[in-house]
């Protein structure tokens, strides 16, 4: 549970990234605004509408982001499957459906000059009088008590397990089109009819618990003040801190808390009470949460601070700012449960002190320096600047407390994530391939050098800026078996069944997702290779490999092959087939090590330990698994004839590519390959 809690957490750090700007953008025009006498402009309607753009779609930036990062090795289908999901759901509880599923009417209400139609309202003539017609409906289903963060990170969830379940379904041939990853759209789209339908009943229930609740501990005094902070806090995650806050700052029970202040002596406010609500929050989010950014800043890994530094400045930025906070209080909210508890406690208490002091403050969008300046004037204002003193004694406690707790508990904040964390949940990982993967970028240049990466089923292929400052030695020790320049600035690197994860850990590296260990510090594979050696045997010498042919063909000397990584015996010894039926079989029992994304290559472990190569056609990696159809995963046992794939031939040809079929040995150069 931790585990996918802390996956959780990384995951929403991509939609959370793009919040610090949008905040910023609407704190400028509020601030334009309140300098220009309350009055708005093109400049501010034009920032208004671009932040307000992000911050009013967050849910949906979490359904699309959070379905991206929970999924394994996402191509985007995840993503489309979170939005989809995102429309259902939102769809099914929107005013109109609700009403029409649980067959209601509507609720007439008094049509005045001002009014503006919301979702599903509608204008209609009632007894000769136009009234606002509105769905009756509980006020769980209002606009935006639904479409919260929680909805969107459901949703985002339901999108990734949907497509880490779904994406190599199978389909019978008559219905193959939607086999593979266009399943995992229609199956989100099951689950989530079904997932909404539950919250169709659900969610009342605890949208107007919420809201009673607040209701009972209004009249609490400074006690319920805390109570209402607490809970204010530890609802974020859910989104159901907006029942709680209606409760408060709206008319609900009758206090109409943010209302009234903006109103200052022209409203119904009462000085010294006005605020009480809103006050404790000022404290926290300008001080106190920034205090909580340093904490996790100083407690980072020294190689993920510069990483962590990014996340948590822009964060504590936008908490300051403006007051928001989620960019801050989702980086650590799902990888470390225990400090946003701590962080709720101390918004109880801050909110409970604020009412027991002699200072009122209040806000129209959060708790940020632009509101506070904003109405530091304001009739209800008082002694503001109180705030100014308790802020700072927020910011030490905050700081040395989570300071004190990631360092005592060892907490997976920001930048103290564990090093091996960059493995998929499909079981294959590149976390043991870091060291190589520095050291083949460290001989290749750096990483500025290398334009392209990709891969085959045994080699890198790589596009080099500068080709002339590629190590070769450097690459031997590593561990490549060799090393290719086709012409250009190409270069392909040869690594074996394993290059996959060599090349993910690379890509991680290039893409600062993780430290790369120095080169110099990573034990070479080969300490003394040269440019001459060959590839590296693991297995003791063999005399012969004896395999029934794959494929139905003639047999063809590896030396023939018009392809000079098979022909040199670069990769290994083995033999070629040039095939005359499309079906590959086990030419041994074996367990299946690798089959290449794209279908054209199966890596096998026979039984001895003896590892094969099975490659389709020559350069087939650029049909991208159009004509390949495996029939078998990595980890599964196969017997000796047992059907591996299904190749379309006339395909390969058709696209100008050779079907020759090297089968090699892989890790006994010398062994010598017979084929029966």
């Amino acid at each position: 549970m931790m585990k996918f809690l802390q996956n959780l957490g990384k995951s929403i750090m991509l939609p959370v990234a793009v919040l610090p700007v949008a905040a910023i953008l609407v704190g400028i025009s509020n601030w334009i605004i309140g300098a220009n006498d309350g009055q708005a402009n093109v400049v501010t309607s034009f920032l208004q509408t671009a932040g307000l753009a992000i911050i009013a779609n967050m849910p949906i930036l979490f359904a699309v982001g959070v379905s991206i990062g929970m999924a394994k090795k996402s191509d985007g289908t995840s993503a489309l499957a979170g939005l989809v999901s995102w429309l259902i759901i939102t769809s099914l509880l929107a005013p109109t459906s609700v009403m029409t599923l649980l067959n209601s009417g509507f609720a007439n209400s008094e049509l005045n000059p001002d009014s503006k139609l919301g979702a599903g309202q509608q204008v209609a003539e009632v007894g000769g009088k136009l009234v606002l017609q509105s769905p009756d409906v509980n006020a769980a289903f209002a606009p935006g008590s639904f479409q919260n963060a929680f909805i969107g990170i459901l949703c985002g969830v339901i999108g990734a397990l949907c497509y880490n379940r779904f994406k190599d379904t199978k389909l019978p041939d008559a219905l193959s089109f939607f086999s593979g990853r266009r399943s995992v759209a229609i199956v989100t789209a099951g689950i989530s009819l079904i997932v909404g339908l539950i919250l169709l009943f659900v969610w009342p229930f605890v949208y107007t618990g919420l809201v009673n609740f607040g209701e009972w501990i209004v009249g609490l005094g400074a006690f319920g003040s805390g109570i209402y902070g607490f809970f204010n806090r530890l609802l974020i995650p859910f989104g159901l801190h907006h029942a709680l806050n209606s409760v408060f700052w709206f008319d609900v029970a009758g206090i109409n808390d943010l209302s009234n202040f903006a109103a200052g002596d022209k409203g119904e406010g009462v000085f010294g009470v006005t605020g009480q609500y809103m006050t404790g929050f000022f404290p926290i989010m300008m001080f106190g949460l920034p205090g909580a950014a340093l904490a996790m800043y100083v407690t980072a890994k020294t190689k993920r601070k510069k990483i962590a530094y990014g996340i948590l400045l822009s964060g504590a930025v936008a908490s300051f700012f403006v007051g928001v906070t989620e960019p801050l209080e989702f980086a650590f909210m799902f990888l470390a449960p225990f400090l946003f508890l701590i962080h709720a406690v101390f918004m109880g208490i801050s909110m409970a002190i604020s009412q027991l002091l002699p200072v009122r403050m209040g806000f129209g969008f959060s708790g940020g320096f632009v509101d506070l300046v904003l109405n530091w004037t304001n009739p209800m204002a008082e002694n503001p600047w109180i705030i100014l003193i308790m802020g700072p004694i927020w910011f030490l406690i905050y700081f040395f407390v989570f300071r004190w707790v990631i360092l005592k508990f060892q907490l997976k904040t920001p930048g103290r994530e564990d090093d091996d964390e960059v493995e998929g949940e499909d079981g294959d990982s590149s976390a043991g391939f870091v060291g190589t993967a520095a050291k083949f970028i460290d001989a290749l240049g750096g990483k500025a050098n290398i334009t392209e990466l990709d891969n085959c089923a045994t080699r890198l292929r790589m596009e080099i800026a500068d080709t002339s400052v590629i190590d070769e030695p450097a690459l031997k020790r590593a561990g490549a078996a060799g090393t290719i320049k086709p012409g250009g600035n190409s270069v392909q690197v040869i690594y074996g069944l394993n290059v996959q994860f060599v090349k993910d850990a690379m890509e991680k590296i290039m893409a600062g997702q993780i430290d790369a260990p120095d080169a110099a510090d990573v034990p070479d594979a080969v300490p003394d290779a040269t440019v001459d050696s060959g590839p590296v045997a693991t297995l003791e010498k063999t005399a012969t490999v004896t395999l029934k042919r794959p494929l139905q063909g003639y047999a063809i000397a590896l030396s023939e092959v018009p392809d000079k990584t098979f022909s040199s015996g670069m990769m290994g010894p083995g033999a070629a087939i040039v095939p005359t039926s499309g079906e590959v079989t086990a030419p041994a029992d074996a367990t299946v090590v690798t089959v290449f994304p794209t279908g054209h290559a199966i890596g096998l472990k026979l039984t001895d330990g003896t590892e094969v190569l099975i490659h389709v056609g020559l350069d087939t990696v650029k049909l991208k698994g159009d004509g390949f159809e495996p029939l078998v995963k990595a980890g599964d046992t196969v017997t000796e004839g047992q059907a591996l794939l299904n190749v379309d031939l006339a395909k390969i040809e058709a696209a100008g590519y050779p079907t020759v079929t090297p089968v090699v040995v892989m890790n006994d150069k010398s062994a010598v390959v017979e084929l029966l």
